[in-house]
Formats: C-alpha cells, sequence, structure tokens
C-alpha cells in the first residue's frame, strides 16, 4: 500500500498528519508514504525529522492584505497543480490523505481529479478555504467537530473527532481516580510561544488572588514573555508576599502532567486544545486567538460554549478585571464546574484515531 498525506502551515494542520501517518504505520508495517508539503511550511522541518520522505510543491496562501499580492498567490496554482501530478504519477499513491493547509490543496485536487482514492480531515468548527473547496472533489470528509457538517457540500462526512496525544489519553484512564484538590488549581497558558493578551490579564488575576491561600495558579507565560512577566509581577506587587501558591514558568515541556492537577483552565482555543480538554473533562475559560484564519477559534470555543461545555472571552474585551470576575463565578459554583465538565466530556472523541484510519484503510475508502 501507498499513502500521501498532506497538510501544512501550522502544527494544528501537521501533528494530526503525523498521527494518522504512525497510525496506518502500525497496522501496515509495508505501507509506504510520502508526505508533501512547501520548502518554507513547518512542515518542511518537522516531517523530515521525523523520518518520512518528503517532497515539495510550489503553493503559498492567498495573500489578502493586496490585491497584487492576493493575484501572485492565485497565479501559482496552475503550476502547484502540474508539479502535485507529477508527483502522484511518479509515487502511484492508493490513498492520499489530507490534513488542511493551503499545501493540500493540489495535490488532493490532482489525486481526485486522476482517480486516486482521496479523504480530508477538518479540524475545526468553521472548516478552512482549502478542505471547503476539496469537500466536493474528495471520496470522504472527516470532520472533528459536528458544527463543520452544514458548511460542507460532500459526498460522505464522518464525525470522527480530533486525534489526541498518547499521553492525554493515558491521562484521561486516571482522572477519574484523582483526589480532590486541596488548592483550586487555575492553568493559564497561550500556547508554546504565550499570548500578549492573556499575560497581561494574568498579572491581574495573580495580584487580585495574592491573599488567598487556598488558590494554586500555573500561569506558562511562553519563553519570549517570561523574564519581562517576572519583571512586571514583582512590580506591582511593590515587595508583598503571596499566599496563594503561584508556579510561574515559560514553558512546560509535558503540560499534561498539570492538567492532571488542575480545576479550571484558561487558554486559546485551538481544535488541538479543545480536543485534549475534552477528553479530560476539563472546564475552560477560552479566549481565542482573534487572527486566526477565518476567525476559527472563536467558532470552536463558540461550538462548546452553546453545549455549556466552556466559557469564552473575546481577546479584544479581555483585562484582568474581566477574567477575574468569570473565573470567581466558576469557582465559586462547583456545580456550574462540575456540570461544564460533564459536557466537555460529552464532547470528548478518545477513539479519533482509530476511527480515522479504520475509514483511511476501509477498502482504501
Amino acid at each position: 500500500m501507498k499513502m500521501i498525506v498532506s497538510g501544512g502551515g501550522t502544527g494544528g494542520h501537521i501533528y494530526p498528519a503525523l498521527a494518522i501517518i504512525r497510525e496506518v504505520q502500525q497496522r501496515i508495517s509495508s505501507v509506504s508514504v510520502l508526505f508533501v508539503g512547501t520548502k518554507t511550511g513547518l512542515e518542511s522541518t518537522l516531517i523530515p525529522g521525523q523520518g518520512i520522505p518528503f517532497r515539495t510543491i510550489d503553493i503559498e496562501g492567498i495573500d489578502r492584505s493586496s490585491p497584487v499580492k492576493a493575484v501572485r498567490s492565485i497565479l501559482k496554482i496552475p503550476a502547484s497543480t502540474l508539479q502535485a501530478r507529477r508527483i502522484i504519477r511518479e509515487f502511484q499513491p492508493d490513498v492520499i490523505v489530507g490534513t488542511g493547509g493551503y499545501v493540500s490543496y493540489p495535490i488532493v485536487a490532482a489525486g481526485a481529479s486522476m482517480g486516486i482514492k482521496t479523504c480530508i480531515h477538518e479540524q475545526n468548527a468553521f472548516p478552512g478555504l482549502a478542505n471547503r473547496r476539496l469537500a466536493k472533489k474528495v471520496d470522504l470528509v472527516m470532520v472533528a467537530f459536528p458544527e463543520a457538517i452544514p458548511h460542507l457540500s460532500a459526498k460522505r462526512v464522518e464525525l470522527t473527532g480530533l486525534p489526541v496525544r498518547k499521553e492525554i489519553l493515558a491521562l484521561a484512564e486516571q482522572m477519574p481516580l484523582r483526589k480532590e484538590n486541596d488548592h483550586f488549581t487555575l492553568l493559564a497558558f497561550g500556547g508554546s510561544l504565550g499570548a500578549e493578551s492573556i499575560n497581561r490579564a494574568m498579572l491581574e488575576l495573580v495580584y487580585r488572588y495574592r491573599n488567598y491561600s487556598d488558590i494554586r495558579i500555573i500561569w506558562i507565560t511562553g519563553k519570549g514573555h517570561y523574564e519581562s512577566m517576572q519583571r512586571e509581577l514583582l512590580k506591582k506587587l511593590q515587595g508583598q508576599s503571596l499566599l496563594c501558591e503561584l508556579q510561574m514558568i515559560p514553558y512546560h515541556e509535558h503540560i499534561e502532567k498539570v492538567m492532571g492537577i488542575t480545576d479550571l483552565v484558561i487558554c486559546r482555543a485551538g481544535a488541538s486544545t479543545v480536543s485534549e480538554l475534552a477528553v479530560l473533562g476539563l472546564p475552560a475559560i477560552l479566549i481565542p486567538y482573534p487572527y486566526a484564519a477565518e476567525n476559527h477559534q472563536e467558532k470552536n470555543a463558540r461550538a462548546l460554549v452553546e453545549k455549556n461545555a466552556a466559557a469564552m472571552l473575546i481577546d479584544k474585551e479581555l483585562d484582568g478585571d474581566t477574567l477575574y470576575k468569570k473565573v470567581e463565578s466558576m469557582r465559586l459554583d462547583p456545580d456550574k464546574l462540575h456540570k461544564m465538565s460533564s459536557n466537555m466530556l460529552a464532547q470528548a472523541k478518545p477513539d479519533a484515531l482509530a476511527n480515522i484510519a479504520d475509514l483511511v484503510l476501509e477498502g482504501l475508502i
């Protein structure tokens, strides 16, 4: 069996692709895999580093900042499609899997037009442009959120969920057995690089909770913000000691270790993040990244808010006072937190990866 996988631009498209590749390889050791990406995307370093054969095509996202840049991007599509067809003819895949991002469009579209079995996976509640266009062409569309389905015109759509890390799945098995915390534990993070708006609000939140001895705050600032946030917090406290327990760190390589003792999470609303929260049943205050493509993080968050599985604050309205009031309204209402946790768990798809692999291999779709 031969399989082409394509997706890129961000980790949200690449990591699910990697998970699918590893699951298929585990099931069929003889499978030949080729990953198709771009020379400049994150995939160009991540994929070869995993020992997976890698080819590139020359394509870029449509730059809407000016008509000239948009036209330049569009003019690359015919050439990238020819490159994609050449790769397909040379590799002769049995199936092509796209996980989103502009790079996946030419290779999946070309495969569909050449009679190759094709499928795509959409991670967000509102599908990206590439997947919306591809949905009409492919044999199968797999989605992480049911809210994505009305936006897709497709032959076949399956709700699979989004693959989550094995470490998260292992933690999920332990969560029902954990003891109640003696501290109410808050976990705040804005991704590996941090988030300026969340960090600013956290400065005020820590200050508000400075005299609460039953509060534990785990604040992951991001490497680029750590030193400045330390300085600003010390300045704000003006020599006052903290009665609350504060763990302020730039980055946590194994964040699942702190998720296991967390009562409430403050974070962005990327698809991978909310899928992990769902598997763990962790209540959250979601602060969608305002510059995400087509505002998909806000749509991810709203999908959970509508099911009373999470709360949401809009980034432009975020400040320390607003965040403090939102946290307090949840901390002081254990029943609300418990219901939110149950509702979050109801959205979980812990078997997502197995389901996706089943579909990819199901008679080659």
